[in-house]
């Protein structure tokens, strides 16, 4: 079942965030200690948030964990200027539309 989480968090970060917090509010809560801060994670930064949560410990982020921050927010932000430089292959997407 961890294996099926981990491809799905992988691959589908806001599934495997709304899967988390489903099975595990509690994680969540911790994490964060009201329900905006998730919910906006999920919105614009789904990897990042993902990996807070999962990195998250009473204490909070220590040493090698903010590693894997920075390196989920490179991915998302990867991710979305990727997205941003292909617009223009999206059908339906004006001819004349600037750059």
């Amino acid at each position: 079942m961890g294996c099926l989480f981990a491809m799905f968090a992988g691959l589908f970060p806001r599934l495997g965030l709304l899967i988390l917090w489903l099975a595990r509010p509690n994680l969540i809560d911790a994490a964060f200690h009201s329900f905006i801060g998730p919910l906006l994670g999920l919105l614009f930064l789904p990897f990042t948030t993902l990996i807070y949560v999962i990195l998250y410990r009473p204490g909070g982020l220590t040493g090698f964990d903010w590693f894997w921050i920075g390196l989920a927010v490179l991915f998302d932000l990867g991710h979305s200027l990727t997205a941003y430089s292909q617009r223009r292959q999206v059908p339906g997407y004006p001819a004349g539309a600037p750059a």
